[in-house]
């Protein structure tokens, strides 16, 4: 398996406590440009994810991974793919890639796919995460369900959890043939579902799969899941994880560092992990 994973200026102009309360196109100017660069002062910064203003504005490092393209179908390997809404309010979306099927009766495996990007960043409509995903149904022959979570810091954790979550209660609701999407019902095999995610999602999907094995989703049975360059904590990106969860329990938060009794209570049958020599998180991954 592949993945294809300012200069601030703080300007304080002289002035004299008179010229403060002197209405004039000049002291107008002033007092705009004093409230300029206080708006324009950095709280917080997470190179190379985002930088948080004074004022609350979110400023991404890496605009082109929040880029989104629209579903298309890739004639060279007969993926066809749409986008679906999950729910309205949270906003949660999905985008769907359906592989050929030589077999018109024939049942696909499903996966469910979450993607990556510390968690505040990427998108699985983006070019990047659309041709993965679309590559990867073509080549497994399975029906694969890519969520678009709500990213932090806007949406502060676990939204990004909730989210994936109600993405696989959806995917769920079409067990018995009769679900929203009629991709799902005819061809999804939903006891040959998969979930996989690379670094924070595959974290979420971790997560996901501890949730569903202790309660379960009717006519849903999770065969495995693959876990790409995990992130479970361990590192500099610690910070900036408990800054996005400010309701967090500090380190030993169990959604940043799970607990090895997880292991016990996951909700599929195997499990496949790949780490990188070069990556900063393979040690906890590993681990």
């Amino acid at each position: 398996m592949y993945l294809i994973p300012l200069l601030t200026s703080y300007w304080k102009p002289k002035i004299s406590s008179s010229l403060l309360f002197q209405s004039t196109p000049r002291t107008n100017y002033i007092l705009t440009r004093m409230e300029s660069s206080r708006n324009d002062e950095i709280t917080h910064e997470f190179f190379p994810f985002f930088k948080v203003f004074k004022d609350g504005r979110v400023e991404r490092f890496m605009l082109s991974d929040t880029q989104k393209i629209l579903p298309s179908d890739d004639p060279r390997t007969g993926v066809r793919s749409k986008d679906v809404v999950i729910s309205s309010e949270p906003p949660v979306s999905a985008r769907i890639f359906l592989p050929q099927i030589p077999e018109p009766n024939r049942k696909l495996p499903l996966l469910l796919y979450i993607h990556g990007g510390g968690f505040s960043i990427e998108s699985a409509f983006n070019a990047g995460y659309h041709k993965f995903v679309s590559a990867l149904a073509a080549k497994a022959e399975a029906i694969a369900v890519s969520v678009e979570y709500r990213l932090a810091p806007e949406h502060p954790i676990p939204a990004c959890y909730e989210d994936s979550w109600a993405a696989l209660q959806w995917v769920a609701s079409h067990a018995n043939g009769d679900g929203p999407d009629p991709w799902l019902n005819n061809h999804a095999d939903l006891r040959r579902a998969f979930l996989a995610g690379d670094s924070a999602g595959a974290n979420i999907s971790h997560h996901l799969a501890v949730r569903l094995g202790s309660c379960g989703l009717p006519g849903v049975k999770l065969f495995g899941m693959a876990l790409v360059h995990p992130y479970f904590g361990g590192t500099e990106d610690d910070k900036m994880w408990l800054y996005m969860c400010p309701e967090n329990r500090g380190l030993e938060d169990p959604k940043l560092k799970p607990a090895a009794e997880d292991l016990a209570g996951l909700g599929c049958e195997r499990v496949l992990i790949f780490v990188a020599a070069e990556d900063h998180l393979r040690e906890r991954g590993t681990g």
